[in-house]
């Protein structure tokens, strides 16, 4: 029988993380302060961030850094996650290709947010901090903070992109269910939010709008950190803990990967299942493609330009080099509230600028076709993020079959959809629409 499951003992964890930045040739723009002008310090970030978290942000000099054991105990919890051989899906395209999959949303919290989560609020309470805040979209970094500041004692506060949490009111419930509080945004209990609310009355909200509650509530409020789960450095350093995994279990599967895909809203899982494998590029050892699948509604990487933007849209944030559409860009209402983000990080925009990786945009009814198909074969209903993932993996499995080439293409399944079935309904009815930018 074909093995199909491939997994790491104990004692193959990574007991470390991979700082991409330190192996770039081009290092990430910095940060700048929108006042001065003036690349952020430590001290600066460290209002707002737990500071080993700033430490890391900044660093561009240390390959690897050391995953605390507290933290390692913690993730061997869930860790390591299957790489799963989709045989079923490649019979299904009749397709040469060979398709792997990291599956991360077996942990518990049903996605790749914990890998960062767990980190985050566990420097917070090193620290001393008692509060910490966030935004998230679709709600799986809303769970997974929540989740690890219980562990660790923390009050939470989420605010969770208002269009979102109507589509998903089971992960604001999820939330909840850990003890965080948990608000719509643009909200009436920010000065943020009023403003927002005041010029738009209807404004479904955005992962930026979110972000600017979010980073107020943290400024204003003692013992208080924000955290964020997608976009800055620190976080794809976080999940490089995907790709590390995934390398040592491709070796055990005897291929290593021609594409790596990733769905793509900030960066997080696009780059924790990349960057790992992308330092054997940068050596010249492999021409490993790396594809990042983004929405076609909310096309920052593909469609979008590339210069300093705020990370939110009330401008709270330092100044970000990145590809953006904009700090005010208003996504549709798709239902991978995960994706519908305004900006990339400043290391995949970097990546991008350097033609080390590539991006597409995928229609939201393409997506969904692809996750039909994923589930039907694989067993496993993959979530809307997901779905861009396995979009960019089935137009490439095709390529494959005119070609006769048997690459090996592996990507990330970043979560599950068993919350996301209003989606699937919408879809397998005729309901659901695409949306294309109009910039």
């Amino acid at each position: 029988m074909k093995q199909k499951r491939f997994l790491l003992e104990e004692n193959e964890l990574p007991k470390q993380w991979y700082n991409v930045q330190a192996d770039m040739k081009n290092k990430p723009m910095p940060m700048v302060n929108p006042a001065t002008k003036e690349p952020v310090t430590v001290e600066e970030l460290s209002k707002i961030f737990a500071r080993e978290c700033c430490e890391q942000e900044l660093n561009q000099t240390d390959v690897w850094i050391d995953i605390p054991e507290e933290i390692q105990e913690k993730y061997r919890m869930y860790r390591c996650t299957p790489l799963v051989r989709a045989y079923e899906l490649e019979a299904a395209l009749g397709t040469p290709a060979h398709i792997y999959f990291k599956n991360e949303s077996v942990n518990p919290l049903g996605s790749h947010k914990v890998n960062s989560a767990i980190p985050q609020a566990y420097y917070c309470k090193k620290e001393g901090t008692t509060n910490v805040t966030t935004e998230t979209g679709a709600g799986q970094w809303g769970a997974a903070l929540s989740y690890a500041a219980k562990v660790y004692g923390l009050e939470c506060a989420v605010y969770q992109v208002k269009i979102s949490m109507q589509q998903k009111p089971y992960r604001s419930l999820i939330m909840r269910t850990f003890g965080a509080t948990v608000e719509g945004s643009p909200s009436m209990s920010t000065r943020a939010g009023k403003d927002i609310i005041t010029r738009d009355p209807r404004h479904p909200g955005s992962l930026g709008t979110a972000i600017s509650e979010a980073v107020e509530l943290a400024v204003t409020t003692p013992n208080c950190k924000y955290t964020l789960g997608s976009v800055l450095n620190h976080v794809t350093l976080h999940q490089s803990i995907i790709g590390l995994e995934a390398e040592k279990q491709m070796e055990k599967a005897g291929e290593y990967p021609d594409i790596v895909i990733g769905c793509f809203g900030g960066g997080s899982n696009f780059g924790g299942i990349s960057m790992p494998f992308m330092r054997h590029n940068f050596t010249g050892e492999r021409n490993t493609r790396f594809i990042a699948a983004e929405p076609a509604s909310c096309p920052k990487l593909t469609k979008g330009r590339f210069e300093y933007d705020f990370g939110d849209e009330a401008g709270y944030t330092p100044l970000i080099p990145m590809y953006t559409l904009g700090h005010d860009f208003k996504p549709a209402n798709i239902h991978a509230g995960g994706l519908r983000f305004h900006g990339a990080g400043a290391i995949v925009s970097q990546l991008l600028k350097d033609g080390y990786m590539e991006a597409v945009d995928i229609p939201q009814t393409e997506c969904f076709k692809a996750g039909m198909l994923f589930a039907q074969t694989e067993g496993i209903i993959p979530a809307p993020e997901s779905c861009h993932a396995i979009a960019a993996t089935l137009r490439e499995a095709e390529k494959c079959k005119e070609t006769g080439e048997e690459k090996v293409i592996l990507f990330n399944l970043s979560g599950h959809g068993l919350i996301d079935m209003t989606a699937y309904d919408q879809y397998i009815n005729g309901d659901l629409h695409d949306y294309s930018y109009e910039g």
